[in-house]
């Protein structure tokens, strides 16, 4: 396999080598202006603290990528795909997910029960991760086989959403109605296992419909 034997062969790149084939250009563009969302999101959100837990998976992540990017720089599709997903963080953060207008749009134009947009953000939770996870694993193990890869990846997004889920749970626990915007079950006591499967079922499509371009990328990001 074309992109394996470019893999295998990473290890041998000159440490001269230019950080990222692709250039700096981009990934300085979508931190530049995630940053800027960020900022503006956290101007006045509807409450400060939901605002933070929310974002919080940006604030962490978001200062690992930069650190991290002269040793292990990614794709264009990952750094994307990190992107778009930020994006939908940002706006649940600062409306709250059962708030969120377009959500609220969708809900009486076609007479649902709920604010769906948790629901969008859940299955892009699976959606994205599925190929940093794919990316992550192509790089730093031996893992080469066309059937454990998506196997692993696709049950760690979901290890991924039961723990977040326990997260949600824990601050439950502590805040208690404090936690409520955080927690956007909207009165579906089977919100957790929606949540859930929704990252699921984004981790399998991720994986079925990107895993060619994903290669592509990954084959010339080792200079094949």
């Amino acid at each position: 396999m074309a992109t394996v034997e470019a893999l295998r062969a990473a290890g041998n790149r000159k440490r001269g080598a230019s950080p990222h084939p692709y250039g700096r250009r981009e990934p300085l563009v979508l931190l530049v202006l995630l940053v800027i969302a960020l900022v503006i999101s956290g101007l006045h959100p509807k409450d400060r603290r939901t605002w933070l837990l929310e974002t919080a998976p940006i604030l962490i992540g978001v200062p690992i990528l930069i650190l991290t990017y002269r040793k292990f720089p990614w794709t264009p599709l990952s750094y994307r795909l990190a992107f778009g997903l930020s994006l939908f963080l940002i706006i649940g953060g600062h409306y709250h997910y059962a708030r969120v207008p377009v959500g609220l749009w969708i809900k009486q134009e076609f007479g649902l029960k709920r604010n769906d947009y948790d629901r969008v953000v859940h299955f892009f939770g699976g959606f994205v991760p599925a190929i940093l996870g794919r990316e992550l694993l192509l790089r730093k193990s031996r893992l080469r086989n066309r059937f454990w890869i998506p196997f692993l990846v696709a049950w760690s997004c979901l290890a991924g959403a039961a723990a977040y889920e326990l997260l949600e749970w824990a601050a439950a626990s502590i805040e208690g109605q404090k936690a409520r915007d955080f927690l956007a079950t909207q009165g579906d006591r089977w919100d957790t296992q929606w949540d859930m499967l929704t990252t699921f079922v984004g981790a399998i499509v991720g994986l079925l419909t990107l895993t060619h371009l994903h290669d592509r990328q990954l084959a010339r990001l080792h200079g094949e």
